[in-house]
């Protein structure tokens, strides 16, 4: 096949998505290597994102073009043979054993402080933000803490897991805010290291432990946007060491991104640059890891604030960046910025989901009252 042929087939798949190349729209394709057109037939996604790494294309406005691009469901129309290999890998295999456990964070969570520091709150968190009442990410990052905190009931001197606790920005407003002890588990070390240095003080222990590790009693156990981790083969048994965790009376509240269907596999540009063994879980797939073992008594869905979230992230990113690009290379921002605007792509066009879930083990005595 010539080149022209190449790029005649690619424009023509951009085209179900009202993307252009080389036009005039923020959200049209510059090309600027002839080799993309090749690329991206022959690898998909994962060659879409790695050639833009590589400055083969640039767009002016990636979130509008991402957005384009989920909300038309362009995959229909240029269907990879690199899906098929992460698919039949997951099949086989589980990928989030507690070998692999450790994986995420020595390539995602420990790429530097600094460049958490310099793109997240003051706080450090890495999650989405509640926006109901907030005008900055400040503001929508407390709001969000406080509601996980009001959504359990937490009340002064009880006992809380944190499973994924980031750097410790969940466990330092609870036992500030709350009077609340807090144990957190990461399996960052860059993580673990700061959080211990931030919660320094206050009645918070930080440890480098992967969950199917702990057997504990808690009062309340909280995971935000750590279960993206966990993997479809895992639901259940995590299910199960958060119930042998938590109080009879207990609630646990879970934190995580969501998709519109059931898969057992992920993206494999996600999967190589940013989140290696990662997966989003679909309905259907929590509540049958939940079934029998918990009782749903609530489900609160806001996955347009994750869009807010990702944009401020990456405002911060831009801003910031000349403060620590003498760390990273022009690939790795390049990478960065793809990621961030990619990723608030799926949540404007609705493909991914943000949920907050409230479970008890035996339901709530007189009911439980949701919370927004």
């Amino acid at each position: 096949m010539n080149s022209h042929k190449y790029k005649q087939i690619v424009s023509e798949i951009f085209s179900h998505a009202d993307i252009q190349i080389n036009g005039t729209r923020a959200w049209d394709i510059q090309v600027k290597n002839e080799n993309f057109y090749k690329q991206v037939l022959g690898g998909g996604s994962l060659a879409f994102g790695e050639s833009y790494m590589n400055g083969c294309w640039d767009v002016a406005s990636m979130d509008q073009m991402m957005t384009k691009i989920f909300n038309s469901d362009v995959q229909k129309h240029a269907y990879s043979w690199k899906y098929i290999f992460p698919a039949l890998l997951a099949r086989f295999f589980n990928r989030q054993t507690s070998r692999r456990a450790f994986e995420v964070g020595e390539k995602h969570y420990n790429l530097g402080n600094d460049l958490y520091e310099q793109m997240l709150d003051s706080r450090m968190v890495y999650t989405c933000g509640y926006w109901k009442n907030a005008s900055t990410l400040e503001e929508a990052q407390e709001a969000k803490l406080d509601l996980v905190c009001k959504k359990i009931g937490l009340q002064a001197g009880q006992r809380v897991l944190d499973i994924g606790c980031g750097w410790g920005s969940f466990a330092k407003f609870a036992a500030e805010k709350y009077g609340a002890q807090v144990v957190g588990i990461t399996i960052s070390k860059e993580q673990m290291i700061l959080a211990q240095k931030r919660c320094a003080g206050l009645p918070i222990k930080i440890r480098l432990q992967d969950y199917r590790e702990i057997n504990e009693q808690f009062d309340h156990i909280v995971s935000l946007g750590m279960f993206e981790h966990v993997g479809y083969k895992n639901y259940r048994e995590y299910m199960k060491v958060v119930a042998r965790c938590l109080k009879d009376d207990g609630l646990f509240l879970l934190h995580t991104i969501g998709g519109n269907l059931s898969v057992r596999y992920t993206d494999p540009w996600i999967e190589k640059y940013i989140f290696a063994n990662s997966m989003l879980p679909s309905i259907a797939q929590i509540a049958k890891a939940c079934e029998g073992i918990f009782v749903m008594e609530d489900w609160h869905s806001f996955g347009d604030y994750y869009d807010k979230t990702l944009m401020a992230w990456f405002s911060n990113f831009e801003k910031n960046w000349d403060t620590i690009k003498e760390n990273y290379s022009e690939r790795f921002f390049r990478m960065w910025t793809f990621y961030l605007l990619s990723c608030a792509g799926t949540f404007r066009a609705r493909k991914n989901q943000l949920w907050q879930i409230v479970l008890s083990k035996n339901g709530v005595p007189g009911g439980y009252t949701s919370l927004r």
